[in-house]
């Protein structure tokens, strides 16, 4: 069978992005398998679009956008996320370490927006403008989000525990507290990639 054309471009983008897409949608979501329709989802539309979508600027923006997208627009995966983070479940994914599952468990406790803001900055490298610009929010509500997000996330990443201006109250019992700091985490795994 022949491959249409850009097939073998398309190919080679989603072999080079669906594993760093699945992880941001499954720190933003909190669970795996919700994580992995979003980005198939996310992936059928940019394929059935792929003549349009290979000619933006940052292509793999435009799929977590819309697996962002077609992840909280659904009312029964928004009650299952719910659900199961009531119950304090967290999914068991491989690859990620110990420290990666407290970071998304204490990531699950904040608001969506919070979540991603975070996601985006500290485990992607986007500045605020690229945030606002990706999740169509005004730079001022980029910064105020990700500002709460760390006063939230303080007593459970050391990172952001060393901010003086934060209040030193004792975190809740659940998640687990976390030594490593959240870029750390983040970034370990594409350390350990480039030393393999």
């Amino acid at each position: 069978m022949a491959e249409s054309p850009g097939q073998g471009d398309f190919d080679t983008f989603y072999a080079a992005t669906i594993t760093r897409v699945v992880r941001y949608m499954y720190i933003v979501l909190g669970s795996a398998a919700e994580a992995e329709d979003a980005a198939h989802e996310a992936y059928v539309r940019a394929w059935q679009r792929w003549s349009k979508v290979s000619r933006y600027d940052d292509p793999e923006a435009w799929v977590r956008m819309v697996a962002y997208r077609a992840a909280v627009s659904s009312w029964r995966k928004a009650k299952n996320r719910i659900s199961a983070q009531r119950n304090g479940f967290v999914d068991d994914v491989p690859e990620l370490s110990p420290d990666r599952l407290a970071i998304a468990a204490a990531l699950r406790q904040l608001p969506v927006e919070q979540r991603q803001a975070l996601v985006l900055h500290h485990m992607y490298g986007m500045t605020v403008a690229e945030i606002a610009q990706e999740t169509g929010a005004p730079t001022g509500t980029v910064k105020a989000r990700l500002a709460r997000g760390r006063k939230a996330l303080a007593p459970y990443v050391s990172e952001f525990a060393d901010d003086e201006s934060l209040p030193r109250t004792p975190p809740p019992q659940t998640p687990p507290p976390c030594a490593a700091s959240l870029s750390q985490v983040m970034t370990a795994k594409k350390g350990a990639r480039s030393d393999a």
